[in-house]
């Protein structure tokens, strides 16, 4: 039997060392690592080739959405599953949107995890149903490029200057970006950015 071959990532917790070993029990998962930091993970990626990596989020002083976007795009032939308490509709999407293959609730059973890993390996990604009916609109090239400069504290004459466009197109841009996040003001866009992963 080829056996699925992933990395766990978590704070190392009674959580996290129950899920390794439940998983451990699987006839076709082999744990190959488990790592309580995500610095460690290019090295243990390069070493052990893992087919999924495990996310059990949230880590300390780590933002995990973008760790996923970093991992799919240096090493997309490793499928991201992100385990989280935190089942806000538009986290998942964004997990969703930099990569991840699969989203489980820590409120899921330990058969709903195994089952995403299954499909995660077979390239068919896991979901919650509800997601489908979400309104999210994601943010375009340049919402995002102004968005990292709103970030930064800059006015809107200023971010006008860098991307060279006008002051009026850039507060369409803001408004956008505002309605997009349903945010009320320019640094709970910034805020909530951070917060999804979308800035770094």
């Amino acid at each position: 039997m080829t056996k699925i071959k992933f990395l766990i990532v978590g704070n190392m917790t009674l959580s996290t060392r129950g899920i390794q070993q439940l998983l451990e029990r699987e006839p076709d998962l082999e744990v190959v690592g488990a790592l309580s930091s995500l610095a460690e993970l290019e090295k243990e990626i390069a070493e052990h080739q893992p087919d999924i990596i495990v996310i059990d989020a949230p880590i300390k002083k780590e933002n995990d959405l973008i760790w996923t976007k970093d991992i799919t795009s240096r090493s997309p032939a490793s499928k991201v599953v992100i385990l989280s308490g935190y089942d806000n509709a538009e986290y998942i999407h964004a997990a969703h949107a930099v990569g991840a293959y699969a989203f489980v609730s820590k409120q899921d059973s330990a058969e709903t995890l195994i089952h995403a890993i299954r499909e995660s390996h077979r390239r068919a990604k896991s979901f919650p149903a509800y997601l489908d009916s979400y309104d999210y609109l994601p943010l375009t090239e340049i919402e995002l490029a102004v968005l990292d400069l709103i970030a930064k504290d800059k006015t809107n004459s200023e971010i006008g200057e860098q991307l060279n466009i006008s002051k009026q197109t850039v507060e369409h841009h803001v408004s956008s970006i505002l309605r997009k996040q349903y945010v009320k003001s320019r640094s709970g866009a910034g805020g909530k950015a951070f917060m999804l992963g979308l800035l770094q």
